[in-house]
């Protein structure tokens, strides 16, 4: 097992996990929907995440949906003391493919209770709330859906509790309700709207997973990060993470794949050690 992942560990509460993750989305099958078209693929790469000393696993009942979380435990259960699975509520699927919020208390509480029988756990370690849709976050309380999460947690059903999809507004009315140890939004070296709020993160110890580090990206922007990635001979994503890792120490990756060979390059990307002039050009493209 790997003892050096790059940006060491992070502590959600009372849960230390390393910095790198892995996002397990891509492991349904396409849509996120259905089972992957390699079942024994798909078990490899969560395996090797185990291997490679990755203790961060972010899925979703929604992926598949189910299938994704089923993998988990078919793979990895009876877990590893260290490894701890981080996932998420508050949307579900419908057959075209969408995701609807199911933010409901009983859809919530059938949610969890799904992802607890699907993973094969007594407690969840970390559940995060997912707010907005799938355009993204959307003004509206917290109060009704955390407070369901808070009382689930309080019945021994969940340890730790996160938002995602979320405005700064949303995060601060949630961390009003009961103690927030993660917000996880869109953001990248393109998309940088949460600036302000993951310092704010930092300094009060609540970590910001990003996720889709390669999503919105302007066609002038990708070459911008392109002519970085060539000039390091690295790809752009190896970049993107690196550049997130050595953003904020309270930001933690999770970079999905369905590929051993694609996570073991993500890992060693994410290591790449981006000098003062490389992120001063970097930081540019966010304003391109």
């Amino acid at each position: 097992m790997s003892s050096s992942l790059p940006g060491g560990t992070w502590t959600l509460g009372d849960l230390s996990v390393s910095r790198f993750g892995y996002g397990a989305m891509q492991l349904a099958g396409p849509g996120v929907m259905g089972p992957p078209a390699d079942r024994d693929a798909a078990l490899a790469v969560l395996r090797e995440v185990r291997d490679l000393g990755i203790t961060h696993i972010d899925t979703a009942g929604a992926y598949g949906p189910r299938f994704t979380n089923q993998l988990i435990r078919e793979a990895l259960h009876p877990y590893p003391e260290a490894l701890h699975i981080v996932t998420k509520v508050g949307a579900d699927r419908d057959r075209q493919g969408g995701w609807p919020p199911a933010r409901k208390p009983e859809e919530l509480r059938r949610a969890v209770h799904e992802n607890l029988e699907d993973l094969g756990l007594e407690a969840l370690d970390l559940v995060n709330l997912r707010l907005g849709n799938a355009e993204g976050p959307r003004p509206e309380s917290v109060a009704e859906a955390l407070g369901t999460l808070v009382e689930l947690q309080q019945q021994g059903l969940i340890r730790q509790l996160g938002v995602s999809n979320a405005t700064a507004e949303q995060v601060a009315e949630a961390r009003a309700i009961a103690p927030i140890v993660c917000v996880q939004n869109m953001y990248n070296l393109a998309y940088r709207q949460d600036d302000k709020l993951i310092d704010e993160l930092a300094e009060q110890g609540i970590a910001y997973v990003p996720f889709f580090p390669l999503g919105g990206f302007n066609p002038l922007q990708s070459s911008a990060l392109s002519a970085v990635a060539a000039r390091l001979d690295a790809t752009p994503l190896s970049v993107a993470l690196a550049w997130l890792l050595q953003r904020s120490p309270n930001i933690l990756l999770i970079p999905g794949t369905s590929s051993t060979a694609h996570l073991r390059e993500n890992v060693t990307g994410a290591g790449l050690r981006l000098s003062p002039e490389d992120l001063t050009e970097l930081d540019k493209i966010g304003h391109q």
